[in-house]
């Protein structure tokens, strides 16, 4: 097993020099300039006072040069820190202040946003501004030193040969925390290598494979495209986020970049297969695609892989703080099957168990909460012990083992053939008129409808009954509301019933690609 993330670029650097690397917008970039590039920004980065252990932000669109950035950041002993350019100033500039972000990687395109940072208390002394020549004129205190790629340039192309090892923080992802604001799971290089290489070995990633490149460097789905396709020696495709607003530029994209291997939330394939004119057979490059981050509705999945029957389809399963624990390998599916599919068994060297609400091991058939053991598993959250005392626990059943478990907060009942099916999370549970309710059973059966492209089902808190409930659908024809109460009735039971349905043209999307819940919440409570 290979030590450190950077350590799979640097090799296939050495094996394969003149191979693409990445590919944005007609924008290459060789292995061996991928490494040479970042060192030179490593040693930006050092000169600037960044040593092992530190943390540096990266706030600029997915491009080559955020690649160069990862990269960089993690010979220098750091740990990389992606920051959505679409968020708000006030989270990025909490993020930085709450981790300690004192060099910021970032691009021309947002110098409008860099005062904004600091103002708002962000402890920024260093721009690193790597995809112009240009001094960027912007309003900022004289203790902030602004460095432009030709600064860069300037620095020594040697690797700087720190000391780092697999258990060292690789990188902190940034989820959404209970209290309203983020919170900062703590990844190491040996939490992504055991899913990385269990992932390249498991799918076959070869150096001739061509990978999507579809999630922003904030969200978790982004380390499998990053490091798989290093580790194989393959080619990165970056997909303009622009490209994923329109089903049929998803399916030219995949058609004119020749993609072999892609990896996506399902709400994107579910639009490729209604809105992307697809026929059977189409995309004949394309040999395996993986999903994962939210359900899969059973009708789309069974009509995607009709229209696509050479390709491998897989269920990835894992919140952030565990990577990828659990897969499934998607078969053919029956007609009559309305049920979402598995998440399927443990990912090599991980184990996972459910435990009931008693705090027994859940047998087979029993709902019960997943947890998580295994190298994949999270160092913790930045700076919040206590959270992190809740989520990492001793082993429920084992007292001899040292490692901690994960408690994911979701649902699952283990199957006959030993996977496990996602049921819910274990806070997204209600109560209405005295019954508990999963909100994930509504939309299952909603989804069941053959004109239901897209739905979510809110829970809107009530004196009277607990919560309402309500509904948001995007459908193919034209549905009336009358034929949705039916239709629902006749597949659970009626106090799950929504009172209202709001059928709209799409759904919101946050910038990972899943449907808005929260801004559905908040249009469901005005």
């Amino acid at each position: 097993m290979d030590s450190l993330l950077h350590d799979l670029m640097s090799a296939a650097a050495l094996a394969r020099p003149d191979a693409i690397a990445v590919v944005h917008e007609g924008r290459t970039i060789t292995y061996a300039d991928l490494d040479r590039a970042s060192n030179r920004l490593a040693n930006t980065l050092h000169d600037r006072g960044i040593r092992r252990g530190d943390r540096v932000g990266l706030y600029l669109e997915k491009s080559v040069d955020a690649v160069i950035g990862v990269y960089a950041i993690l010979k220098t002993g750091a740990a990389y820190v992606p920051l959505d350019p679409a968020a708000p100033a006030s989270r990025v500039a909490y993020i930085a202040r709450n981790c300690g972000v004192r060099v910021l990687i970032t691009g021309a395109e947002k110098a409008a946003r860099w005062s904004e940072l600091l103002a708002d208390g962000a402890p920024i002394t260093t721009l690193v501004v790597c995809n112009t020549d240009k001094v960027v004129d912007a309003p900022l205190p004289p203790q902030v030193t602004v460095l432009t790629h030709r600064d860069v340039q300037r620095s020594s192309e040697s690797p700087l040969g720190v000391g780092a090892i697999s258990l060292d923080l690789a990188y902190i992802l940034y989820t959404s925390g209970s209290t309203g604001e983020p919170k900062g799971v703590k990844l190491t290089h040996r939490n992504a290598l055991a899913f990385v290489e269990w992932a390249v070995e498991t799918f076959d990633v070869r150096s001739d494979d061509r990978l999507s490149s579809h999630a922003p460097f904030h969200f978790d789905l982004s380390v499998f495209d990053l490091f798989a396709a290093a580790k194989a020696g393959a080619t990165l495709i970056l997909v303009p986020p622009e490209t994923s607003l329109f089903p049929t530029a998803v399916r030219r994209f995949i058609e004119d970049n020749g993609i072999t291997i892609w990896y996506s939330v399902p709400s994107i394939l579910n639009l490729l297969t209604v809105r992307g004119d697809l026929k059977t057979g189409a995309l004949p490059t394309l040999r395996t695609i993986l999903f994962a981050g939210e359900v899969f509705p059973t009708k789309y999945l069974r009509r995607l892989m009709a229209l696509l029957p050479g390709v491998r389809f897989s269920n990835l399963y894992g919140p952030t703080e565990t990577n990828v624990c659990t897969w499934y390998d998607v078969p053919l599916l029956p007609d009559d099957m309305e049920e979402p599919i598995p998440i399927g068994r443990a990912i090599d060297d991980v184990e996972v168990f459910a435990v009931t609400e008693d705090g027994v091991r859940a047998h087979k058939g029993q709902v019960g909460e997943l947890y998580v053991r295994g190298p994949t598993v999270m160092q913790g959250y930045w700076g919040d012990a206590d959270r992190t005392a809740r989520g990492l626990v001793p082993h429920p059943f084992d007292t001899e083992l040292t490692d901690r478990a994960y408690r994911t907060g979701d649902l699952v009942e283990e199957l006959d053939d030993g996977s496990y099916r996602f049921l819910g999370r274990r806070d997204s549970q209600i109560k209405s008129r005295g019954y508990r309710i999963e909100l994930g059973d509504i939309e299952a059966a909603l989804y069941a409808h053959p004109d239901v492209i897209e739905c979510a089902v809110t829970a809107v808190p009530d004196d009277m009954v607990t919560n309402r409930i309500r509904a948001f659908v995007v459908v193919r024809n034209e549905v009336r509301e009358s034929d949705l109460v039916r239709f629902c009735a006749a597949r659970v039971p009626r106090y799950m019933v929504p009172e209202s349905f709001e059928i709209r043209d799409a759904l919101p999307k946050t910038s990972t690609g899943k449907v808005d819940r929260r801004a559905l919440a908040g249009a469901a409570a005005s």
